[in-house]
């Protein structure tokens, strides 16, 4: 049933790559479909990814703390499954803050997603991760509030 869920996630997640708007929809279905008590890591990556699809950097900002929270409701334990989501999400929420206006928010969230760097492996998607910090680094020392383009 949970292997049944995460592929109707990552469908809902492929489908947002081609139409944000069908995506956020089919996402935000199963977000509902989850409810509070629903898995934590399934509930984590909706939000995650319901985060990159908002119009606003509001609406994103308050999806990427859903992430975080469901990752860290009480009485879940912070299993590997959960824990490796940990950069990304503070990645995200550093982003979010910048594109806010919030810049020391994003400083100390980046922090944060930097302290949780050992957990990833020296692969492609810690690479992805670690350019996605010097990134918004990047577009904080600059002043930036802008939406970053994808690489």
């Amino acid at each position: 049933m949970a292997d049944d869920r995460m592929a109707d996630i990552f469908a809902a997640v492929r489908l947002g790559r081609g139409d944000s708007e069908a995506g956020r929809h089919a996402l935000r279905t199963l977000w509902d479909e989850l409810g509070p008590a629903g898995d934590p890591l399934q509930r984590c990556v909706v939000a995650h990814h319901l985060a990159v699809l908002q119009k606003t950097a509001e609406e994103s900002l308050i999806w990427d703390q859903r992430a975080l929270t469901a990752v860290f409701s009480p009485g879940i334990p912070l299993d590997d499954g959960l824990r490796c989501f940990l950069p990304s999400l503070y990645l995200n929420l550093a982003d979010s803050h910048r594109r806010v206006g919030d810049f020391d928010g994003a400083r100390m969230q980046l922090a944060i997603a930097r302290g949780h760097l050992r957990i990833l492996a020296e692969d492609a998607y810690g690479a992805m991760i670690r350019s996605g910090l010097d990134r918004v680094e990047e577009a904080l020392l600059a002043g930036s509030a802008e939406r970053l383009t994808a690489e």
